[in-house]
Parts: C-alpha cells; structure tokens; sequence
C-alpha cells in the first residue's frame, strides 16, 4: 500500500502546521460566530477544498456574519448580493463601461470578485441570474465580450435559501445544487451561547474584531497540498457504495453523482487533515456524507409525500454499509 501513496502528499509536518493554521481560523472566527464551531469547520472544509456552500436557515441566524467573518480571518476580501427578482447577471458578474476621461471601454468587476461572496437569498433571483452566478462558481471566470476575467483565489461563495418564506421564490434545480460542495444550516445557539449573545458588550456579530490570522496565498498554496492527501482504496471503495447504496434505494429518484462523490473525497482530505491525520477514516466518512451527498440524492414525489428525507436516507445508508476494518487498507 505504501507505493501507491503520492510521494509529493503532505507530510507530518505539513499536517501538523495545517492544523494549527486551521485552528486559528476557526478561533479567529468564534470571535464573531459564538457557538457553531462544527458549522464553522465545514465552511473552513469547503474553504480548502475549493468548494462553495448552500447554508439553509431562516433570518438573524448569522449566516451573513459567517461569511464576512470566514473573510476577514483570511485576509480576503469580501462580496455581498442581494438576490431579487429584478437582479440581472451584470449585477453579479461586472460589465462593461465607458470611460468618458479617456474613450476606453473598461470591464468594472461585479461583487464575485471577491475571496468570500455571500449570495443572499440566492432563490429569489431568476433562473438567468442564478445561472450565472453557478457558471463562475463552476469556471472561476467571468467571460464578457470574449475576454475571460478570473476571480481570486480561494473563492468560496456561501449561498443562503429561506426554507420558510418561499413566495416570490425560484427553486434551485438539481443540476445546479449538484454545484455547491456541501449544504448546512447554523440554526439558533445553544441556551448558554445565545446568553452570550445577548449580553451587552459581547463580540458576537462583531465582525471587525476578528483578527487576520493567513493569507489568500497561504490559503491557496496549502489547499494545493492538502489535495494531494493520501486517501486509501478501502475508504475510496466505501465512499463509493454509499453512493451506489442511495441510487439503488427506491425511494430515490436521481441519485449522487460522480462528482458528488469526489468532492466527499476532497472534503475528507481536508478534514482528515485538521484532525493532525495524513489518512482519511471511517468516521471522517461518516461525519462528512450527510452535509456533501443529501443535497444531491433527490428523492421521488411518493417519498416526499411520505415524510422522507434525503438527509434520512443517507443516515439510513450510513447504517447499512459496512465500513473498511482498520486492517483494511
């Protein structure tokens, strides 16, 4: 096994310095994000993993604060859109404008270019709109008038859906949810955190008192080494049966993908990475599946009818696949 291993993988002392780096970030933004640390780890996950993330909660829950907060540890810069009915693509990617100083036609940057890009509402856009946000989330280039325009990096949008209020919505396709790395939800704090909150003086949403602990480029450059994490064939071969596992229930009517499936592989190096391992387990698996494969196992109407869920039948496969034994791989 020790030959398949990529001999440019992360060592032990690159793991080690990526678990400190992510700590800091996550501490950075607990300053502002009181009480969520497992969502602020996802959102750290699809940061290195080269994701985006769909949060789904309903207002005031701090999903705005995540984002800034995400950015501001990083050092990057961070865009804000609104999504409305009227919103066009312009509004989201730039366009181009006439410079009446010189005669020159400029292209003036849209809100994506940005690290961080919080789409707010993202389902109160329409479809044309939506799409074109998913097309740069997807190339990482706006395209205006034939000339590609790249976006930074690390850029990770956190999009945000209401579940509640659905008038004057437009339902994100399959297609197009199969684009975000991985769907969670902050949800209200704990008894003891929003006490905290609540209390007068205290750092939660205060988002200019989190510290710059990295850089883009730092983020970028470990990002490259952390794809390079080994992953063994037993663990490449259970991912791969709880995917096959969710297509074949007959509760499903559009299974996971085989690219959803590789971005639970990305993932996992990632994770695996900030718990101080250069190996991917079991439970990594198990922790990671349900927030990267739900979104994407899309269950027939009969199903739905009957109180289903995906987020169900993934936790219902999690329990019938056997996992690799430790003498596995």
């Amino acid at each position: 096994m020790t030959a398949l291993i990529n001999p440019t993988a992360p060592g032990e002392q690159e793991i080690a310095a990526f678990g400190r780096l992510h700590q800091r970030l996550g501490d950075a933004v607990e300053v502002a994000v009181h009480g969520k640390r497992a969502v602020v780890d996802l959102v750290l996950v699809a940061t290195f993993a080269g994701g985006h993330v769909l949060l789904e909660d309903v207002p005031g829950t701090g999903k705005t604060t995540l984002a800034r907060a995400v950015a501001r540890a990083m050092g990057g810069r961070v865009g804000r859109i609104q999504f409305t009915p009227d919103l066009l693509p312009s509004d989201v990617t730039g366009t181009t404008v006439f410079d009446p100083r010189d005669g020159q036609i400029r292209f003036r940057e849209g809100p994506v270019f940005a690290n961080v890009v919080l789409a707010d509402e993202i389902n109160r856009a329409a479809a044309k709109t939506q799409s074109a946000l998913l097309e740069v989330m997807q190339e990482r280039t706006v395209t205006v008038d034939g000339v590609g325009h790249p976006v930074p990096r690390p850029f990770v949008v956190v999009a945000t859906q209401n579940p509640i209020d659905l008038e004057g919505t437009y339902r994100l396709p399959e297609a197009q949810l199969d684009r975000f790395l991985l769907r969670t939800s902050l949800g209200y704090p704990d008894a003891e955190h929003e006490i905290e909150v609540l209390r007068p003086g205290s750092t939660a949403g205060m988002v200019d008192d989190v510290p710059a602990v990295t850089t883009p480029a730092e983020i970028a450059a470990v990002a490259d080494q952390l794809s390079r994490l080994h992953v063994a064939d037993p663990i490449l071969r259970y991912v791969r049966e709880i995917g096959t596992t969710i297509r074949r229930d007959p509760r499903v009517r559009v299974g996971v993908s085989t690219r959803g499936l590789k971005a639970l592989v990305g993932c996992l190096q990632v994770y695996a990475a900030a718990r101080g391992r250069h190996y991917v387990v079991p439970s990594d698996v198990q922790r990671l599946a349900e927030p990267v494969l739900a979104h994407r196992t899309v269950l027939a109407r009969d199903a739905v009818l009957a109180g289903h869920t995906s987020e169900g039948v993934v936790h219902e496969v999690l329990e019938t696949v056997q996992p690799p034994q430790p003498d596995a791989g």
